[in-house]
């Protein structure tokens, strides 16, 4: 992954408190984890700090792949804030069951965790704590604090591994989540600038219609489709403008620096509805690097095919 630029974003707010799987994905990045780093309550508290200038950076999850979207960052990147995507990260979900030291299974009466991580794990629940209560908190890693703040005996919490060890409980039991291939998405956010073109990029966009009419969403469709540029990801979302009015969230594969990618976005713009750019940025993926290594030698290579054809052309 290429170092963050330019050098004086300093300040970075995520989703805390320590222990969190934001916080795991963001110590994957090594020139993230050198900055001045912010915990912060709540994802919305996040994208706060950065538009009002507390924080040069923000970090936030923004998809699951058993649960989708995390609604609240789609939106808010969608409808309340203009900041844009620096870069995203993609890491395996793995949720444990965890306890006050002393407690056993039998003890339990309610199990505590953030919404995402309690639906990714309701057949665990369903077999073995089929009548416990079930409260929310803001993240895993709150679930891990606010019980070790207050050891009752009967409650539990599901969180990351780290957040035992963060606060001083046990895991009970662990790999609890009922899909193991599970994956979270995160992304990188500031108020301004695009990322260099790397050649293993992604585009975010927001497409808004000018009216609901038969065909429309195909329009939008095609648009990519006649030059052969994929989505990797489509989904629809209220515009919270009234009922039937919808707005497509979408990713394709490129960067805007690219001519069709380009090409595509103006032609949106002007026949289909406003677009809102999200960012375009370097993708994850496990061989990404190899990808970006591979597309900047073959652009080395063209170039060099093309600066020799024009070298002989005629004075």
């Amino acid at each position: 992954m290429t170092d963050l630029a330019p050098p004086e974003l300093t300040k970075l707010a995520y989703l805390g408190p320590t222990g969190t799987f934001t916080e795991q994905a963001l110590f994957t990045q090594g020139d993230l984890t050198e900055l001045d780093l912010r915990p912060t309550p709540s994802i919305p508290d996040v994208f706060r700090q950065v538009v009002a200038g507390e924080a040069d950076l923000g970090f936030v999850a923004i998809e699951n792949s058993i649960e989708g979207s995390v609604n609240v960052t789609q939106d808010t990147l969608a409808f309340d804030v203009d900041l844009l995507i620096q870069r995203e990260v993609v890491i395996s979900i793995q949720l444990n069951l965890m306890v006050a030291p002393g407690t056993a299974l039998a003890d339990i009466e309610r199990v505590c965790s953030y919404p995402h991580a309690i639906a990714q794990c309701r057949g665990w629940l369903s077999e073995h704590l089929p009548n416990a209560e079930v409260q929310v908190t803001n993240s895993t890693a709150d679930a891990a604090r606010l019980l070790a703040e207050n050891p009752d005996g009967h409650t539990a919490a599901i969180a990351p591994g780290r957040a035992a060890e963060a606060y001083g409980l046990e895991v009970l039991a662990g790999d609890i989540e009922d899909h193991p291939e599970n994956q979270t998405r995160f992304v990188l956010v500031a108020t301004d600038g695009i990322p260099a073109p790397t050649g293993h990029d992604k585009t975010s966009l927001v497409v808004f219609q000018r009216a609901d009419r038969p065909g429309s969403l195909l329009g939008i469709l095609q648009e990519f489709a006649a030059r052969s540029i994929n989505l990797t990801r489509l989904e629809s979302r209220p515009t919270k403008q009234g009922l039937g009015d919808y707005c497509f969230l979408m990713d394709l594969e490129g960067h805007v620096a690219d001519e069709l990618v380009a090409d595509c976005l103006r032609n949106l713009h002007m026949k289909h509805g406003d677009v809102k750019f999200l960012g375009s940025y370097p993708a994850a993926g496990t061989n990404g690097d190899q990808v970006r290594t591979e597309a900047s030698a073959a652009s080395r290579s063209a170039d060099d095919w093309l600066a020799d054809l024009r070298g002989r052309i005629r004075p």
